[in-house]
């Protein structure tokens, strides 16, 4: 399993994933063992999936944690941390992360703004401040770009 925890997960305590076999469909996975490999990857062992031909199937699959076990397991400086945080720009609350997408020079934020599916830049230029405590993202975007949408 490659994650975005930026840390040598060891997903201690984890009994259960969820991977998206179907668009929109959550099937729950036991969690039997599991081994780190590196500061992206963790071998899992699931209850069930005994031969290569059954985890085959799964490869490529996103897998999703619940609540609980994803902030138990995400390190505060992942970038993946903010989803959830709300993105105030020149005061206003543009709306909730809902994805993020991190690339080489810089992280994109996904929210929903005005009925809108918007990306919002987080790097050095556009990056105010983050406030953790209140769940907030202060950025001063660049004029224009909420014209695109």
């Amino acid at each position: 399993m490659r994650h975005h925890f930026d840390k040598k997960a060891s997903l201690k305590d984890l009994q259960v994933s969820f991977l998206e076999n179907v668009p929109g469909s959550f099937l729950p996975y036991f969690v039997t063992t599991w081994k780190v490999k590196d500061n992206e990857h963790v071998l899992v062992k699931l209850e069930e999936i005994d031969t290569k031909e059954s985890a085959k199937k799964l490869l490529q699959k996103r897998v999703w944690l619940t609540e609980d076990d994803f902030q138990k397991h995400v390190s505060d400086s992942a970038p993946i941390s903010m989803l959830g945080f709300h993105v105030i720009h020149n005061g206003e609350d543009m709306g909730e992360v809902i994805e993020i997408i991190e690339q080489p020079t810089q992280v994109v934020c996904t929210i929903i703004y005005n009925g809108k599916e918007i990306l919002v830049p987080i790097n050095e230029e556009t990056l105010t401040k983050i406030d953790k405590r209140s769940k907030k993202i202060f950025v001063n975007l660049p004029e224009g770009l909420l014209d695109v949408y």
